[in-house]
């Protein structure tokens, strides 16, 4: 489906969002060198909106750009609704990107009666496990996850209240030597502009079976910083320079 600019639909406000949210990720990828000659790049598609807009972006990017890469959509079922992924499945078959889809129990193990304390760590832990193995089997070198930077500036609030560390997701993170690495695209992006380009574009999505999806301390952590950001619309971009803009002599 083409953007607004083309199809009449919503006129030079859906061209203005569009070449935004396109030269923020264009801004991310060559600040990190994210994506470089010869990469076999595995997109997680987890079914949401955010991860769709990465997947048909940076297929889009392919046909613009003085270099050559592949790309491979990866989505890991987690067990939660049965056959569920079938309406991504049909979605992603219709398309030209080659993808893999892993049915799991990984959801229902995180949520076993042994595992009531943290279901989120376990299940973050393992589905990123087998997010790697699958990319290693796909021979891809790189991982592009769709978090933006409303989710870089949440891990960070998490990992400060309740870990005691100041830490964060970052734009690029090499793994196992080199062999794999992370890229987030989206890093410089509010969550909101990739979601209204791709209500414009008219991307489905399907909302997560989860059963901890709103009971979650990132979730509680986003209501805040919603709350806050109501007052002051500065507040994310602000957090997010500040990660670039340490001050060592005024810190413990």
């Amino acid at each position: 489906m083409r953007e607004d600019r083309t199809s009449g639909r919503g006129g030079r406000g859906g061209s203005y969002i569009e070449e935004g949210v396109i030269r923020q990720m264009g801004r991310a990828i060559h600040r990190y060198r994210q994506i470089e000659e010869g990469d076999r790049i595995a997109v997680a598609v987890s079914g949401g909106v955010d991860s769709l807009t990465l997947l048909k972006l940076l297929a889009e990017r392919k046909r613009r750009v003085p270099i050559t890469y592949e790309l491979v959509a990866l989505h890991i079922h987690l067990g939660f609704n049965g056959e569920g992924y079938r309406p991504l499945e049909d979605y992603l078959s219709r398309g030209e990107i080659p993808f893999r889809i892993d049915v799991t129990e990984i959801g229902r193990i995180a949520h076993s009666p042994e595992n009531r304390e943290n279901p989120c760590f376990l299940c973050s832990r393992l589905r990123r496990k087998r997010l790697f193995e699958l990319a290693h089997e796909l021979g891809c070198n790189k991982v592009a996850l769709a978090h933006t930077r409303d989710d870089i500036v949440e891990t960070l609030l998490l990992n400060m209240f309740y870990s005691g560390e100041m830490s964060t997701m970052i734009p690029f993170l090499s793994l196992f030597g080199g062999m794999l690495a992370i890229i987030r695209p989206f890093a410089f992006l509010p969550k909101e502009k990739i979601r209204e380009l791709a209500r414009r574009r008219g991307y489905p999505s399907w909302e997560s079976a989860c059963p901890s999806l709103r009971h979650s301390k990132r979730w509680e952590i986003r209501e805040i910083l919603e709350a806050i950001e109501a007052r002051n619309p500065k507040i994310m971009g602000n957090i997010l320079r500040s990660m670039g803009n340490i001050k060592p002599d005024y810190l413990l």
